[in-house]
Order: structure tokens, then C-alpha cells, then sequence
């Protein structure tokens, strides 16, 4: 490819809506261009990314077994009505109505139509396993698109769907899909972890994330530095056990206290002179139509995703102060286990506090010397916290890592939530109808490219692991008027790209140093560099991006060491 054929507009400056690395990368590279919020024209140069990264994507499923087909953007509601998903997957579902009135939305995701197709072909358990997947632009109506295509409304998704005949062979069919995933982000040339999750809006019994180690990455992680442990944080166990708080001769009895405007744990700590770890929180959820107590110690932080699981609710939120106070007849920040006639959970380290402090249901009151099991039960104990530094890895109580990262890839086992519903069975040897075994697995094949960036850049640019780089080679000649280096230039190119090199040819009329910066900042790996002094001693010279340095090869040994240098940079990946 030419410089002078190709559109790759790149740009000093950085738009003020661009906050993070990746995205001011993108534009100023030329990579993207933004259309509207949270959408985005791929430029020539970005696209070339994208593919590269699809490529493997669609080497590495079709190694898997995976099946690829394409199914329509376009989705009828009631697909998404007989899952049940229509009413509560949330206004990021972009819903419309066609000429004849019916409702309609953009696929955020493919569960419904997929299910549809398989429920209608396959009837017989001698046509399983299966498992499909497709390269498709999603729509998801993000309330703040951010992040460039980090996190906008419009993406490029890989999704795939398995059907199996039961929980012992969709098992694994995850766990070729648990490696294929790491194969593809390994030959992408990326820094990665996978780690167990949540299931989100998804549904499902299990999951895995694929996180790209980022400084700024949006997600924590927490591993292990003894095994292999690793979560996101709303995922991470609490290796605890219920404890009962040790009993004193003489139990003080509950004691009222007066705490006027003592509405925080800081507050309440301050005022009382006891520590956070003396309090227990009651916090009151809405779990659906149902209402209930979540409590954890004062110094802990109550896990949203945990209470959800704990519930088997599709959703919980906190409940709003108008609520809070009809419930508990105080405002927020007063709120107690005592008297509550609500369902009350609790953290496991909620049973061992001795003599808590908790609110009296009254407005600028306090309860102390309140006791677990004395003064008020427990429904059902569990863990319910957020993991905190210093808490002992779930599995083999080592010491917990804590990290940055980039969603990049989730894949879930899915169980039958959605062949039952839909209607999804097969025939079994006896002839009996039993519900298909479902998992799905994604990625954000743009959010890839991203990560990528946000994980590979300097100062100066991007660094683009060449597996995923828009181009493995730049040609640079410094002298476009001079015929010596055109020649030179031309020449290599051509032999270069007749031996199979992905390469770009800077043949621009540009100063030297304009050059350079756009070749920074493009992040070519390798770069070529050709100048009328360097021919003078019939060399050229050749430097790493990634490393910055720089040699002189003698020009008729220039094919070689490049194809060299190209392929040392893929071999240094697996």
C-alpha cells in the first residue's frame, strides 16, 4: 500500500471528548472518526486492524468447530418477549416499531434469534453438538458512550452460541471455547487474563471474562499470586466462615444512643469513638416486587452482584429514601436490623461482631451492645462483601493481587434458561423431548483493537503487536526528490510485497521529521528507513517500534533481515 493512495489523516491535535489513551490514539492516528455519540466511522488504516484481529478470530473458531453464519441486525420482539428479556433487559435495548406498527429493536446481542433457528432445525440428538458463530455489528443504547469504541453504541462484536445434550458435553464445549479464547488473544499479541465473573442480563450459571492487562483499564481484577485464581471484583470470594461472636459473662443490654446528624459510618465512628469494624450496616434493597435487608460490617462494602445471586433475582437496586424511610420510620443513615419486618441477609462477618452499633430506626438515634441472634435473626448468612486488600485468596489462602483490565472477551454457560423458554428441545434416544444445553461467548473485536492500544503506547504513539498492526512494515525514504532513494524505496517494496510482507510505503513529499511523527504514531513494528547518507554506504536502517532501536543492514540483504525481524516479532508470541 502507498501513503499518497491510502486516506490516513492524522492530526497533532486531541479532541477534548477523547479521555483515554486508545481513543486520543485512534484519532489522531486517523484511525476513526466520530459520527454522532458512541459512533464511529473505521478509517482505512483502523479497518485493516479490525480484520487482522477477525482473522484470527475466524482461524481459531473454525479450528474450534465453530460453524459461521450471519444473522440479521434487525430482531422481532417477540423472540425477545418469549425469553422474557423484552420487559427487563433495559432501555440500552434500542426498541422501534416498523410500517405495520410491529415491535422491533437492533440486536445488543444474538440469544433469541439463534435459539429460534436451532428450535426449528434440530430435532434429534444425533445432530449435537453444535456451535455457531458470526462477525456482526451490535447496537446497545448506552445511557454515556465513552471511550471512543471502548464503550460506544455501535460495535463490532464476535458472538457464538453452542447447543449440546447435556451439562456434561456443553462443560466441554466451554472448555474448547475456554482455550480457543486464549489462542486467539495470545496471537493478537496481548497481555491477558481470564477471570471468573458474573453472568450479568446474559443469564446463565458460570462465566469468564477475558481482561487485557491496562493501567486504565475501567475493571479491577483480583488474582491469586500463589495459583490460578482470578475474578473480577464483583465476582471475587471471601474465603470466610460464620463465626459466632464470643459470649461475655454478662451481655451488656442494647443501649440507645442519641446521634444528631450522624448519617455516615465516618460520622457514626467519630461520634461513638468505636471503630468501622463495630458497626454493622443495614442497607434495603428492592429485589424485584420484594423488599429486603442486606447487612455488612462498617468497614465493608456490600456486593450488589453477590445479593443478586443470593436471591435469584434478575436485578436488585437500593432502594430510594422515601422508601427506606417508610420502611424502616427513619431516614437514610438511621436504618437497623431491629424491628424490621423485612427478610434480613448478612455477610458472614456481620455473626462475629461482639456489642455492634447499629441505627435505631429513628431519626438521629444509634443502637450499641446489639448482638447477631440476640437482638435480631438472620434469614441467611453469606458472602455478601466486596473483596479489600488483605483478604486471603478463596482457594488456597495465598496472598490477592490487585489489577487493572479491559474486558476485551465473556464467555457464559447458559444451561437451558433459554432453550426452556423458547422452546429449544431435542429427541433423545427414547424419543423423549429434552431442553438443549446452551452457553454463548463473545467478543469485542473493536474493543480488542482498543485494548491493545491502551496496553501498547509511548509518548509518541502507538505500538501495535504486529499480529493486530494495520501493516507489519513502513517504508520510509527521506528524499522524495532525490531518484537514488525513490529507487531504493521502490524497490524494496516491491520485493517485499511480492514476498508475502504487509507493508506501507511512505512515498509522501514531506519533510524527514513529519514523517517520523506519523510513523510513531501509527505504530508500525517495523520501520524502514532510507536516506540519501545511509546509500552512500549501501545501507538502510531498520528499527523496532516497540523497542526503539535501530540498525543498519546492508541494502541487498534488506528483504531477508525484515522478513527476519517480521518474523522473530510473531515467533516471540506463542
Amino acid at each position: 500500500m502507498r501513503y499518497s493512495r491510502t486516506f490516513i489523516p492524522t492530526t497533532k491535535e486531541t479532541p477534548a471528548d477523547a479521555e483515554v489513551i486508545s481513543h486520543r490514539l485512534m484519532l489522531r492516528a486517523g484511525l476513526i472518526r466520530k459520527i454522532t455519540s458512541g459512533i464511529y466511522t473505521y478509517l482505512p488504516a483502523g479497518l485493516r486492524a479490525i480484520r487482522k484481529v477477525e482473522r484470527i478470530i475466524r482461524e481459531e473458531m473454525d479450528r474450534s468447530g465453530a460453524i459461521e453464519l450471519l444473522m440479521p441486525a434487525v430482531q422481532p420482539a417477540e423472540l425477545w418477549q418469549e425469553s422474557g428479556r423484552w420487559e427487563v433487559y433495559g432501555r440500552e435495548l434500542l426498541r422501534f416499531k416498523d410500517r405495520h406498527d410491529r415491535d422491533a429493536c437492533l440486536g445488543p446481542t444474538h440469544e433469541e434469534v439463534i435459539t429460534d433457528l436451532v428450535r426449528r432445525e434440530i430435532r434429534s440428538y444425533r445432530r449435537l453438538p453444535l456451535n455457531f458463530y458470526q462477525i456482526q455489528t451490535k447496537f446497545r443504547d448506552e445511557i454515556r458512550p465513552r471511550f471512543g469504541i471502548m464503550r460506544g453504541r455501535e460495535f463490532i462484536m464476535k458472538d457464538a452460541y453452542s447447543f449440546d445434550a447435556d451439562e456434561g458435553e456443553a462443560a466441554k464445549t466451554y472448555e474448547i471455547m475456554y482455550e480457543t479464547y486464549n489462542r486467539i488473544f495470545r496471537r493478537c499479541g496481548l497481555t491477558y487474563r481470564a477471570v471468573e465473573a458474573d453472568t450479568g442480563s446474559i443469564g446463565g450459571s458460570f462465566s469468564h471474562e477475558f481482561m487485557v492487562i491496562a493501567d486504565s483499564g475501567e475493571d479491577q481484577i483480583i488474582s491469586c499470586r500463589n495459583c490460578e485464581y482470578a475474578a473480577n471484583l464483583e465476582k471475587a470470594e471471601i474465603q470466610s466462615e460464620l463465626t459466632a461472636p464470643i459470649e461475655a459473662e454478662e451481655p451488656p443490654p442494647v443501649e440507645e444512643v442519641v446521634t444528631p446528624g450522624a448519617r455516615t459510618i465516618e460520622a457514626v465512628t467519630s461520634f461513638l469513638s468505636v471503630p468501622a469494624d463495630r458497626l454493622i450496616k443495614t442497607l434495603i434493597f428492592k429485589a424485584g416486587d420484594d423488599l429486603v435487608a442486606g447487612l455488612v460490617r462498617g468497614d465493608h462494602e456490600l456486593n450488589e452482584v453477590k445479593l443478586k445471586a443470593l436471591l435469584g433475582a434478575d436485578h436488585v437496586e437500593l432502594a430510594d429514601p422515601e422508601l427506606v424511610e417508610k420502611v424502616t420510620s427513619a431516614p437514610m443513615g438511621f436504618a437497623g436490623p431491629i424491628g424490621l419486618n423485612l427478610r434480613i441477609v448478612a455477610d458472614h462477618a456481620v455473626a462475629g461482631i461482639q456489642n455492634a452499633v447499629t441505627g435505631g430506626n429513628r431519626l438521629d438515634t444509634h443502637l450499641r451492645n446489639v448482638r447477631p441472634g440476640r437482638d435480631f435473626e438472620v434469614d441467611l448468612y453469606a458472602d455478601l462483601r466486596v473483596v479489600m486488600p488483605g483478604d486471603p485468596c478463596p482457594r488456597c489462602g495465598g496472598g490477592l493481587r490487585f489489577s487493572r483490565g479491559i474486558e476485551v472477551g465473556h464467555i457464559f454457560k447458559l444451561g437451558t434458561k433459554y432453550s426452556r423458554a423458547m422452546g429449544a428441545n431435542y429427541l433423545d434416544e427414547n424419543g423423549r423431548e429434552i431442553p438443549i444445553v446452551m452457553g454463548c461467548y463473545g467478543i469485542g473485536v473493536g474493543r480488542t483493537v482498543a485494548a491493545a492500544i491502551e496496553q501498547n503506547h509511548d509518548e509518541d504513539g502507538i505500538i501495535f503487536p504486529i499480529p493486530i498492526a494495520p501493516f507489519e512494515v513502513l517504508i520510509l525514504p527521506l528524499q522524495m526528490n532525490e531518484p537514488a532513494v525513490v529507487k531504493a524505496a521502490e524497490t524494496l517494496y516491491r520485493t517485499l510485497l511480492d514476498q508475502g510482507t504487509d507493508i506501507l510505503l511512505d512515498d509522501r513529499d514531506l519533510r524527514a521529521g513529519a514523517k517520523f511523527k506519523d510513523a510513531d504514531l501509527l505504530g508500525i513494528p517495523v520501520r524502514v528507513t532510507i536516506g540519501s547518507r545511509s546509500l552512500e554506504k549501501e545501507q538502510v536502517e531498520v528499527r523496532l517500534r516497540a523497542d526503539r532501536e535501530s540498525e543498519s543492514i546492508p541494502v541487498n540483504e534488506a528483504p531477508k533481515r525484515i522478513r527476519e525481524r517480521v518474523k522473530a516479532l510473531y515467533d516471540s508470541l506463542t
